[in-house]
């Protein structure tokens, strides 16, 4: 009777063990990374060039600005010396007031790109997830994991496949 208990409970472990890698084999499993497809894909690029046509003119005018603001400050430091009182103090009010509003314009400038940079890349991201399912879906998938894998095979690595996809969509 020992015996067969022995036996028993040794069958049960065995099962036990074994049974998580059966279960396991049953599930169709993929992994995409987003930064890769990101990179690789002809929308990112799309969406660039729409922000740098979008932002460009203002980009180009704060630069302006900004150097116009560095001469003046040249000018001040070169002819100061031999200016008037009243006109040195005029200038010195002149570049701290264009050095505010600089600041403020360049840090809104940041705000509204950003603003818009997130906007362009949660689009694309909302493809790229579109596609992912509908791929997982047509190839019988059961999960897909997004760059949440500390290590997978190129068996299971979809990236590849969804940069085709995206690339062929092409918006």
């Amino acid at each position: 009777m020992n015996k067969r208990r022995r036996n028993l409970t040794k069958t049960i472990l065995m099962l036990c063990f074994i049974s998580p890698a059966i279960v396991a084999a049953e599930y169709k499993i993929g992994v995409v990374n987003v930064q890769s497809i990101l990179t690789a894909i002809p929308q990112t690029e799309a969406a660039t060039k729409k922000l740098e046509k979008e932002f460009g003119p203002r980009d180009r005018g704060i630069a302006k600005d900004n150097k116009a603001l560095e001469k003046l400050a040249d000018r001040l430091k070169k002819d100061g010396a031999i200016m008037s009182e009243a006109e040195r103090t005029k200038i010195e009010r002149d570049i701290q007031t264009r050095q505010r509003d600089l600041k403020r314009r360049a840090q809104e400038f940041q705000e509204d790109l950003n603003f818009r940079r997130n906007e362009e890349m949660q689009e694309i991201q909302k493809k790229i997830a579109t596609v992912t399912r509908a791929y997982a879906k047509e190839n019988k998938f059961d999960m897909v994991l997004v760059n949440g894998a500390v290590y997978y095979s190129d068996k299971v690595d979809l990236t590849k496949k969804i940069i085709e996809r995206m690339s062929k969509s092409g918006s």
